[in-house]
């Protein structure tokens, strides 16, 4: 290991003027199936993937009877119901919802924020030396539970990196649990050392098992050790991202607030099957389906995609069954937003690959090859630019998908859709356990109080 750094006369940057905050919900996606029912308040309760799969949240209750992240559910069904457990299945479109009031919430404590995911946002605040930011984050978690219902977690430090760590201990550490708070910059630098040589170097914001693999052979171990090694050095034997790390929990930062996320640079719509499917007209339903969905992301950053991959995939678990992963990627002449056009290429592609005689458990598409909706190439030989009157079709065309995406928005995700996504759709991923969508999504789940 390269010996300590005793001065950070080599590091880049200067140390932070701004203190920042990491705030997200506990056991975000329990936490909201409680917000609409609060009878389920302390008992052990988990939510689940797609097709109930996979235990992807779980309540402290459910964490105390053992039940680990991620374990298939069927593995410990009979004994958690047992011990009184009760698992629903993932209503992301509640989550989303909450996770909007959440992050507005949120954003009337700054002006500026980072919505780093659907449970956890960064803001920055300048001139914090005037004001008490452990009283103030100790209100903007009354606010959030307050207003929206989800009990949240709140750590302030000098960086991005060292809020994340901050926010760990206000979940995981007694001292500051009960609050819910904690705010690292209240604290002298060596009682946060004595808190970051707790902190495993694999459990710091942005290492990854990877890269702590590699930091451990070195003898870097935990976050007071990345801190206290050489930038420089960290930089030559790992990388460049992991030097912003260590300069980051110096206090010094390095990884700026991103207030406009930048556009993804491809977007993927899959989703595993209910059950086996086997027939094309099936198939073409959910790859209609998966490719509107993608079309309606890629309209809502701005983007055309200038092709299309679409892949099937068999269950790999079952080596009994035939095994197949075919994909095929078609180029779209010039870049598109259009659902129907993405789709007709969509479906061109799955002919090509679909092979009979296979049970497919997974379909999807993917955009690649992403481009600004205000940068567009033409094409002579295009049909949307037809010299006589290709403007004003294309014209009709954005149009028409403006006014499908506003009205999805304003009454609800499926209220116009293609035909061709289909009616019935029984390969849906299955979903037994799904609590109501109550007020935030459909009109005829709302909750209805008797006198």
């Amino acid at each position: 290991m390269k010996p300590r750094s005793e001065s950070d006369s080599n590091a880049s940057g200067c140390r932070s003027q701004s203190a920042f905050a990491l705030i997200d919900g506990n056991s975000f996606y329990v936490s909201c199936e409680r917000v609409f029912n609060p009878k389920l308040e302390g008992k052990p309760l988990v939510v689940l993937s797609n097709n109930d799969g996979a235990c992807i949240a779980r309540s402290e209750e459910a964490k105390a009877l053992g039940v680990p992240m991620a374990v298939p559910y069927f593995q410990i069904r009979k004994a958690f119901e047992r011990a009184g457990g009760i698992a629903y299945s993932s209503n992301y479109g509640v989550y989303a919802e909450l996770s909007q009031r959440m992050m507005s919430v949120i954003g009337q404590f700054s002006d500026r924020q980072e919505v780093y995911s659907i449970d956890e946002s960064f803001i920055q605040w300048t001139g914090f030396h005037r004001f008490d930011l452990t009283t103030l984050a100790v209100d903007l978690r009354k606010r959030v539970k307050r207003w929206v219902g989800i009990p949240a977690g709140v750590g302030i430090g000098a960086t991005k990196t060292l809020a994340k760590s901050a926010n760990r201990l206000s979940k995981k550490h007694p001292d500051f649990k009960a609050q819910g708070v904690c705010n690292l910059l209240a604290l002298p630098e060596a009682v946060q050392d004595t808190y970051l040589a707790r902190l495993e170097v694999g459990d710091v914001w942005g290492v990854g098992a990877r890269w702590a693999q590699k930091l451990q052979s070195l003898r870097i171990r935990s976050a007071l050790d990345l801190k206290q090694v050489d930038p420089g050095w960290i930089r030559q034997q790992v990388s460049v991202v992991l030097e912003r790390t260590a300069l980051e929990l110096r206090g010094i930062a390095s990884i700026e607030l991103e207030e406009a996320p930048p556009p993804k640079q491809q977007i993927i719509s899959s989703r595993s099957f209910g059950q086996p499917v086997t027939s094309l007209d099936e198939l073409s339903q959910a790859v209609s389906a998966y490719t509107a969905r993608a079309a309606e992301n890629l309209r809502a950053q701005a983007s055309r995609a200038g092709a299309l991959t679409v892949f099937l995939q068999t269950n790999p678990f079952d080596p009994k069954e035939p095994q197949y992963y075919p994909s095929i990627t078609i180029r779209l002449g010039p870049s598109s937003a259009d659902t129907r056009i993405l789709m007709r290429a969509a479906l061109s592609g799955l002919k090509h690959i679909y092979k009979p005689g296979c049970r497919y458990r997974k379909a999807g598409v993917m955009l690649p090859d992403l481009s600004a909706a205000t940068v567009e190439q033409g094409d002579l030989f295009s049909e949307l630019f037809d010299p006589a009157a290709g403007i004003i079709q294309q014209a009709d065309r954005e149009r028409l998908m403006t006014t499908l995406d506003q009205l999805n928005q304003k009454l609800g995700r499926g209220t116009l859709w293609i035909v061709a996504e289909g009616f019935q759709q029984n390969w849906r991923m299955r979903r037994e356990n799904l609590s109501p969508a109550y007020y935030t999504s459909h009109w005829d789940q709302l909750p209805v109080v008797r006198a």
